[in-house]
Parts: C-alpha cells; structure tokens; sequence
C-alpha cells in the first residue's frame, strides 16, 4: 500500500520538481546533499532535532554551510564523522566552525591525514563531547526515531569497514544508510531486521559493496547513490545498478537529480530532488 502512495507522488514530482520549503512538511526529514564525489546527509527529526551525518571533501564544506542556513538550522544535536576518509569529514571543520555541535559520534578510527588532523584539531578546540559508536547499539536523540548502530570500527578493520552503518526507523518507515561500509559487514549486519524502504547505497555504487543477497534482504523501495558524474573511481559500477534494477529499487543519484529530500509522516514517503537529469541537457542547448 505504501509503495503506490509514494509511487504516485513520484510521478508529479518526476515533471514538477519541489525543492522550496522541504524543511516546512511535517514529520521527519533526509536530505542528501550534493557534494560531489563524497557524503553528506541532514536528517530533521518530528521533534526538531538536528542530525547531521558527514560533510564530504574539504571544499564541500561551504557547501553544507550555506545548505544548513538555508535550511534554517541553528544548531546540531548530534554530529556523526561515519569514518575518517577526507569525502566524508573533510567538511567537517568548516561546519564545526560556523554551527554549535552539541555532541560527536565518531568511529574511533583514526587517520593519518591533514582531513582527519584538521577534524580533531577543532573538536579539541571547541571541547565537543565526543563518543565513540559501538556495534548494536541504540541512539535516542528523539523518542519518536530509533537510530540502531549496525556497524562500527573493529580490530583489524580499515576505514570502509570501519564505516558507521545506521539504520534509522520513524513509525513504519525504515532508512539503511550504509557508508562506505563492504560487502563482509553487510553480511555480518543481514543478521540483523534490515527490511527498509530506503538505503543509501554503500560507498557511492563502489564494487566493494551492495551485493544481491544484502539487497534481497533489505527490499528497499528507493535508492540513493553519492556520487559526482566526473569522479574517477568509475562509481557507481554496472553490477550494482543492476543488482538494483533485479529488486526494482527507484533510483536517485546526487549526480543527476542534486540535493535529494525524503519527507516521511512514519507511514508514506515524497521524494523531493532539487533537479531532473534532464535539466543539463536543456541547459546546454538553451
């Protein structure tokens, strides 16, 4: 039933795209910003709390500030570096700087990088509580979301695998936002209730990540790929768009549609891109 009353809006969307006043909707909102080759997810909770997952590279973090403005953010509640590779908290420090960060989920990986120094150099700064995710475990920022922890840094792990993988539930609407995490922590985390309407693809449509079983599993109704249309690392490869296609996900890229919004009342979902892939090709010829 959910399917087709979200389907519907899809397809007034498809041709009259909404991007103005996505932060007005009620209930709770994801927003996948566009920062090129990297992450950066803003989550508005039914009871106004601020989540703010990643900021991509060092030069998306403008990018993210004047986002959040826009958005009429104050402040963050909660501010979660999924792992230390510079296209996840890269912008960090710029946004650190320009918002109140009330606390710090952090992998407790650490990274021998000018990213990751500048990252830790402005926590210690500002003084940030800062605690470290542990696998299973349950964050309640807002009692009427429940944030479960479904990867987080081991032993012998590197920076994807240490990757922090959320699955965030309002009501009856699940989201799987999987990181960088590969395909050995995604079938550690299929031991999990992972049935979800939405999954951020694991890092960026790689070959590392997103098999068939771990989708089976998931069952997820949207799609959502990170990524720029001029990256090199060939992203997002064949194999995942077709293992995709085989479960009849709807997908959506940062690359062809921009900022992406998900308004949820708990029950349906809207999908609001701020573009249409087509709009480059009319612009181009215009």
């Amino acid at each position: 039933m959910m399917k087709k009353v979200y389907l519907s809006f899809l397809i007034f969307i498809i041709f009259f795209p909404i991007t103005a006043h996505a932060e007005k909707e009620s209930g709770m909102n994801v927003h996948f910003i566009d920062v090129g080759q990297g992450d950066s997810i803003l989550i508005e909770t039914p009871s106004d709390k601020t989540i703010l997952i990643d900021a991509g590279p060092p030069e998306a973090g403008e990018k993210v500030v004047t986002y959040l403005k826009e958005k009429h953010i104050k402040e963050i509640d909660l501010l979660i570096a999924t792992h230390p590779d510079y296209d996840h908290i890269g912008g960090l420090p710029k946004v650190m700087r320009e918002f109140k960060v009330k606390q710090i989920l952090d992998t407790g990986k650490f990274h021998l990088t000018k990213s990751f120094a500048n990252y830790m150099k402005e926590i210690r700064k500002q003084d940030i509580p800062t605690a470290i995710a542990k696998k299973n475990q349950t964050i309640r920022l807002d009692t009427k979301v429940k944030i479960k922890v479904l990867n987080a840094h081991g032993k012998n792990k590197n920076n994807n695998q240490s990757s922090i993988a959320l699955k965030i539930s309002y009501k009856e609407v699940d989201f799987m936002l999987m990181s960088d995490v590969e395909i050995e922590q995604e079938v550690e985390i299929m031991n999990n209730n992972i049935e979800a309407e939405v999954v951020k693809v694991a890092h960026h449509g790689s070959d590392t990540s997103t098999s068939f079983p771990f989708l089976r599993t998931v069952k997820p109704q949207i799609a959502i790929l990170t990524y720029s249309v001029n990256n090199h690392y060939g992203h997002p490869v064949e194999r995942v768009i077709e293992n995709l296609d085989r479960i009849d996900a709807l997908i959506y890229s940062t690359a062809s549609y921009g900022d992406i919004v998900i308004n949820t009342d708990g029950e349906h979902l809207i999908v609001l891109p701020k573009r249409q892939p087509t709009d480059n090709l009319i612009e181009k010829r215009a």
